[in-house]
């Protein structure tokens, strides 16, 4: 009798987990993007080795460039971000990422082309820089209108929430197995075949965006210009303390932490200099194991309610992992402080965005996304131009080290802030029906108990 009851809470529990998938829209959104994101992990590890490789395997020389590189890849969404998010609001959001995906599909099979040249040299390095850049074009669009096409294809808004984690998990479930088959393929061949299966695994999710049914959503006629639009949304989301608190987190993270990815190469050099390519990989992997795990810990969470100070130990979490892996000279050490970076990075990116998301209202999600788009991937390639240049100077490890550091505080900020932000979210959450547990067992705004975690 206990095994039945206890088999019948496991299986709860497991459809609890997993319960956006119930929707059919997102089963194939998350069939498609998986395969996708498998290359492209793939695609992002290919490309800093081939650029590391090409650039002659030197520590000073190759942070400049792979900062530039990382640069070139993210600024477009840090400039367009606005912009994007005021058309996402605009434009049939389902048609907009068909477009984004074929267009990097061309950019993954141009990088294969490049690739298979093998020509050191500052015009095979410039091209690289270009095609990072056309992708981040594309990005500036495709990120905000992901974002926010979720709430399309999930029905019920209470599906939300755990609709944003599976796509976290499915992020770096694909992160955990693309970067090790990235390093086994350029071990054993060249980067050029990771390009190759990268611009073939887009057509998994073009072929899933075509074979959803999305019900037409009404757009009220906009005859405002377009920079209207992004000044409304500049209001919006600055002028409200939880929103702006959130962003400006996760742009200090970007800014001040993620850089570590880009400077990986070398880290990977230094611990196996004879087995560099597969070091990387296996680094990237620990990395995303841990962002794994911390996905699938946000899936099983059944409310929203305490994910502020998630955040806080999330980014506690990254801080402390950087500052360890910055100072760490064995693999195995370094391999479990990836597991810990990696969870405290994913965790704290994935609560501010189901936060974001729940609070956000719907004529005005494309530009709040866009903002967490600048937020998360504009900032990084500032980051990466900054950590790149810094590293020539007290090399990649006490950069990373610095950027540790600096997200620490960054969390004890924000958990200083965390009260007043909490009064400003909780009616938000009450009024919206986000937590009918709550809003149920009150007659009035002023009689509310909930308590204080958002």
């Amino acid at each position: 009798m206990e095994e039945s009851s206890r088999s019948s809470n496991d299986a709860r529990g497991i459809r609890s987990l997993v319960r956006a998938l119930a929707h059919r829209n997102y089963r194939l959104f998350f069939g498609g993007q998986f395969v996708s994101m498998i290359g492209t992990w793939m695609t992002r590890v290919a490309t800093g080795w081939l650029v590391f490789r090409l650039s002659g395997q030197e520590e000073t020389g190759s942070a400049f460039i792979l900062g530039v590189v990382g640069f070139a890849g993210q600024i477009p969404a840090f400039f367009l971000a606005p912009f994007a998010g005021v058309l996402v609001d605009r434009w049939n959001r389902h048609r907009l990422l068909v477009v984004t995906q074929v267009l990097s599909l061309v950019q993954s099979a141009l990088l294969a082309v490049v690739a298979f040249s093998d020509e050191p040299g500052p015009l095979i390095i410039g091209i690289i820089i270009a095609l990072a850049f056309f992708q981040g074009l594309i990005n500036a669009f495709d990120m905000p209108a992901r974002q926010a096409f979720l709430v399309e294809i999930v029905d019920r808004r209470e599906d939300l929430p755990n609709a944003i984690a599976l796509n976290s998990s499915l992020v770096n479930g694909a992160r955990l197995i693309g970067p090790s088959l990235a390093g086994i393929l350029i071990y054993l061949a060249s980067e050029g075949w990771c390009f190759v299966i990268d611009a073939v695994s887009y057509l998994a999710v073009i072929a899933a965006l075509l074979a959803m049914r999305i019900s037409p959503r009404e757009r009220p006629p906009q005859r405002a210009p377009l920079w209207h639009g992004v000044k409304e949304g500049v209001r919006y989301a600055f002028g409200f303390a939880p929103i702006r608190a959130i962003l400006l987190l996760l742009g200090l993270v970007s800014f001040m932490g993620m850089p570590y990815t880009t400077l990986m190469p070398i880290f990977a050099k230094t611990l196996a200099p004879d087995a560099g390519a597969r070091v990387f990989g296996f680094l990237m992997t620990a990395s995303g194991t841990g962002a794994l795990v911390g996905a699938l810990y946000l899936a099983s969470r059944a409310t929203v309610l305490g994910l502020g100070r998630v955040m806080i130990f999330a980014t506690l979490a990254f801080g402390a992992g950087l500052i360890g892996f910055a100072l760490s000279q064995t693999l195995w050490l370094s391999l479990l402080l990836m597991l810990l970076t990696g969870f405290g990075m994913m965790v704290e990116m994935a609560a501010s965005n189901t936060i974001l998301q729940t609070i956000v209202d719907e004529n005005k999600r494309g530009r709040v996304m866009s903002f967490y788009t600048m937020a998360f991937m504009g900032m990084a390639p500032l980051g990466n131009l900054f950590a790149g240049g810094f590293a020539q100077f007290i090399g990649a490890a006490n950069t990373v080290l610095v950027g540790g550091v600096a997200c620490m505080l960054g969390a004890i900020a924000f958990a200083v802030k965390l009260p007043q932000l909490r009064e400003l979210i909780r009616p938000i959450y009450v009024r919206m029906g986000i937590l009918p547990q709550v809003a149920a067992g009150v007659q009035s705004a002023t009689e509310m108990s909930v308590p204080p975690e958002e």
